[in-house]
């Protein structure tokens, strides 16, 4: 490992912009990792569907089980990048057999739902550690960034489920609208044949799609937490600043020999130009700085910041302490009293106190609120002085739906014979006629609230809360045939028109207002 050919600045960063470091790192190389990543799971994937077609739950557990299996791959394409060796996409997989071996089955269970995995990782697939050596590695790393990779993990778990739901929610969004009507998440759910199973996987499908763009960048966070853990634990900052240093004086350090040869003056002139002077020398005995005084300075030097800080501490204690050994031998004070009181010193004992404080101030308020709650009809009556609210008034009915009329006024005296009569000549105004009336009773007998703006979903979802099965199932009949005129210009067969016509007068009779 060289440090100079690191493609990123190497220097210690908090662990918030280590992670960050490790989001740009993986984007540099995100066609690589992600490929890699979609090249070894989804065949994996595919084949535990396969394999357990009749248990979809099951299949995504295991897949989500071996993703530690599938993380040792983006660890040493980003190894290897990190220094200028950006392996291909043909030489990383042929590598990823052989990233398998080292400690695989510790991976896969003990070690399967540690929260400091893309921490640690590192340590046995770059470092080759196991064992006793392993352990000591770690209790070294997990001094200072333990609790930010586990905060890697937990966002990771979030972000996963986020993205899966959002997927699942974008894909039924972009369902056709008549699509949507017909099927019902409740009887999806509680299905008991295999009609939806192929639902239930598509969604596992989701899942490994959120993985290859979420797990190389989860693996790219933990790498670079260790690389920042490593650069403070082993300087390579400062050890980069010294090979810059040597190569910068190497190119110079032959000019400078040959100049102080050159300069430097000749024979034993330089060395006997002035004798050294003699410790009885009248210069050395004139001088105000005495060996005592040199003492003392150094002295007052070492007593003060940084070399010494003194501190006063107040603690309680017994009075015996200073006392001579005959007289603490006559002491009857139990043992374990004196190490109570030398467990709780002034400091604890002060931040005892103000917890207790804050208890007793909170007991206070709290009593006080629930005294307030228990007569605040009492407190009301007697203090409050607003007057009773005025009634708002009612805003009136619309009589307006999706461009239509609804108001009963406008409907005939036979909603069923009327339809029965349009449908050879008009079959548009007819079922036109037929939502329209139906539109007038839910929202005059039933007293559904009906906006201009509502969808045809929206409406039926007001009906299903009416918990009346057979207007339920007219209702949604009608409206299928109503979307299919509107939007797709097609009208219900002959037989489909005598139907909706018989289902009117079976629910609401021949009238239009009763």
């Amino acid at each position: 490992m060289r440090l100079s050919d690191a493609s990123v600045v190497i220097r210690p960063r908090p662990t918030w912009e280590a992670m960050d470091l490790g989001v740009l790192l993986s984007q540099r190389h995100r066609r690589l990792l992600m490929t890699s990543w979609a090249m070894v799971t989804l065949p994996v994937f595919a084949l535990l569907t396969w394999a357990f077609w009749e248990s979809p739950s099951l299949a995504v557990f295991i897949f989500w089980w071996l993703k530690p299996a599938f993380e040792r791959l983006p660890l040493y394409i980003l190894s290897k990048a990190l220094f200028g060796e950006t392996p291909t996409l043909k030489q990383a997989l042929y590598q990823w057999p052989r990233l398998l071996k080292p400690q695989l089955l510790a991976s896969l269970t003990w070690r399967r739902l540690s929260l400091s995995r893309s921490f640690l990782l590192p340590v046995v697939q770059l470092e080759g550690l196991a064992g006793e050596a392993r352990q000591q590695r770690l209790q070294v790393l997990l001094q200072r960034d333990a609790s930010a990779a586990r905060w890697l993990t937990l966002i990771g778990v979030h972000l996963e489920t986020a993205l899966w739901i959002g997927l699942m929610a974008m894909f039924y969004l972009l369902l056709p609208q008549q699509v949507a009507l017909d099927w019902s998440w409740q009887s999806l759910i509680t299905a008991a044949t295999q009609d939806w199973r192929w639902l239930e996987h598509l969604t596992n499908a989701f899942y490994a799609l959120v993985l290859v763009v979420w797990e190389p960048i989860y693996v790219a966070c933990g790498f670079s937490l260790y690389l920042n853990r490593r650069t403070v634990l082993e300087a390579w900052d400062i050890e980069l600043v010294f090979r810059r240093l040597r190569q910068r004086l190497s190119s110079t350090a032959v000019a400078l020999l040959l100049a102080v040869i050159l300069l430097a003056p000749t024979g034993q002139s330089a060395w006997a130009a002035e004798p050294a002077p003699s410790p009885d020398s009248p210069r050395l005995l004139t001088q105000p700085l005495t060996s005592q005084a040199a003492r003392d300075s150094i002295k007052a030097i070492l007593d003060q910041p940084p070399f010494k800080n003194k501190e006063t501490l107040t603690r309680y204690r017994f009075g015996e302490d200073n006392a001579t050994p005959e007289t603490s031998e006559d002491s009857n004070t139990p043992d374990w009293l004196k190490a109570l009181f030398e467990l709780f010193d002034s400091q604890r004992l002060g931040a005892i106190a103000t917890l207790i404080e804050v208890m007793l101030w909170g007991t206070v308020i709290a009593a006080v609120g629930l005294l307030i709650w228990r007569y605040r009809d009492w407190l009301q009556a007697f203090v409050s002085r607003r007057q009773s609210p005025v009634k708002k008034a009612v805003p009136p009915m619309t009589q307006q739906a999706f461009g239509l009329n609804i108001n009963r006024e406008t409907l005939p005296a036979d909603i069923a014979a009327t339809a029965e009569s349009l449908w050879q000549t008009q079959p548009r105004e007819a079922l036109g006629l037929l939502y329209r009336a139906l539109l007038s009773h839910l929202l005059h007998d039933f007293n559904i609230a009906l906006k201009e703006a509502d969808t045809e979903g929206q409406v039926l979802e007001r009906v299903a809360q009416l918990q009346q099965p057979a207007l339920l199932n007219f209702s949604q009949n009608l409206t299928r045939h109503w979307q299919n005129m509107a939007y797709g210009h097609r009208l219900p067969a002959a037989h489909l028109q005598q139907e909706l016509c018989e289902g009117w007068r079976a629910l609401f009779g021949p009238g239009a207002r009763r």
